[in-house]
């Protein structure tokens, strides 16, 4: 009796984690950097939440567009341990498991806008109703800017990974590590220097839309090594 296994290939893998973080690229800047700022106004509650209830639509296409984005991100953390698994097996699950746990910290930090539809229904408006859905915009921030913590470091990892390969071109996994160093320092700078106003994965995050128009291109070149 033979037994055959299912063994998913380097290009499969680079494929899949190429097009997880094109979804990625297109998904998270609609979100954040688009419909996210149409609705929070900085310090006013009240305002804040009138431009939900105007927009409600496009707020609840939002949360999917986020959703889209994190649920990606599992797929993007399994597709590039299979990727870098030839490396060094262990940092590539490790790389994966930090990837996973920012994408979990993301999942539950989303919630809180999901429990903001939940107060849309109601015909209850108040200052205390104002600013249970202020706080929960904010709770929902605080909760993805923690994890980008974690995915900083994944990225340095990958990076690392990527440098070590013979089938990726060195200098992606320098500019990983940049990224990586970019979000990293994004995600401490509350806690390590918040008086700091600079948006430093702004000018680092090329690396990553580097690597994933390699994986598109290119990844489907990748030779098994022997």
């Amino acid at each position: 009796m033979t037994i055959r296994t299912n063994k998913i290939s380097l290009r499969s893998a680079a494929l899949i984690a190429g097009l997880a973080i094109f979804i990625m690229a297109m998904a998270a800047p609609f979100a954040e950097i688009y419909a996210f700022p149409k609705f929070f106004v900085p310090g006013k509650a009240a305002e804040t939440a009138k431009n939900i209830l105007a927009n409600q639509g496009l707020f609840r296409v939002c949360i999917f567009s986020y959703l889209i984005t994190f649920v990606c991100d599992l797929i993007a953390a399994w597709a590039l341990y299979l990727l870098l698994k030839p490396v060094n097996e262990d940092l590539s699950f490790l790389s994966a498991l930090f990837r996973f746990v920012y994408a979990v910290i993301a999942l539950a930090a989303l919630t809180n806008l999901v429990s903001i539809l939940g107060l849309l229904r109601s015909d209850f408006e108040s200052d205390q109703w104002y600013n249970h859905i202020m706080s929960s915009l904010d709770a929902f921030k605080s909760g993805w800017y923690f994890g980008i913590i974690f995915f900083g470091i994944h990225l340095g990892l990958l990076g690392f990974l990527v440098f070590k390969s013979h089938y990726i071109p060195r200098i992606l996994g320098l500019f990983l590590i940049v990224a990586g160093l970019g979000y990293l320092i994004n995600g401490l700078k509350p806690y390590l220097f918040p008086t700091i106003n600079l948006d430093f994965a702004k000018f680092t995050f090329y690396g990553e839309l580097i690597f994933m128009l390699w994986l598109l291109i290119k990844g489907w070149r990748i030779q098994e090594p022997s």
